[in-house]
């Protein structure tokens, strides 16, 4: 025994741009079989869509986040290598005139205040990175699209 199967052709509901019906009429005239296949038709489409414009963002955010990982790699070797080498010269330069443990104190402190600044910086660069906006905002809106509208269909 064979099922009958029904082709894309031409029958109750059917829509040439593979769209699901629009007016009372068209919805009055498709089965619920068909209905339900437009339904998770589109859904797929759509989930698949929000899936590509999250990548797209990801791709875009992710040039910037690398390039502030980048800076705050550079910044924090070039800091350290200045650091050491210049807290030897002061703590060196200090000790000819004061207590070597206060030479190395004093040191510190200028240290700690440079360090502040740095992260400071570097906190507000991070800052520019979005994250998925647009993604987030459309997501949000799927909801919407599924709630009954007065202007849908009645029984």
């Amino acid at each position: 025994m064979t099922m009958p199967t029904q082709g894309p052709g031409p029958g109750p509901g059917y829509q040439p741009d593979g769209g699901a019906p629009h007016t009372a009429a068209e919805v009055k005239g498709s089965s619920l079989g068909e209905l339900m296949r437009q339904v998770t038709g589109d859904l797929s489409t759509l989930m698949r869509q929000e899936v590509e414009l999250a990548k797209a963002e990801i791709r875009q955010e992710g040039k910037k986040a690398g390039k502030a990982a980048g800076l705050f790699g550079g910044a924090g070797f070039g800091g350290y290598m200045v650091a050491l080498f210049l807290s030897l010269a002061l703590w060196a330069g200090l000790s000819n005139v004061m207590d070597a443990g206060w030479a190395g104190l004093i040191v510190a402190i200028i240290w700690a205040a440079i360090a502040a600044v740095l992260y400071s910086m570097a906190k507000k660069n991070a800052e520019r990175v979005r994250g998925l906006k647009q993604t987030n905002d459309s997501v949000q809106r799927i909801p919407d699209a599924l709630k009954p509208h007065p202007e849908g269909v009645t029984r």
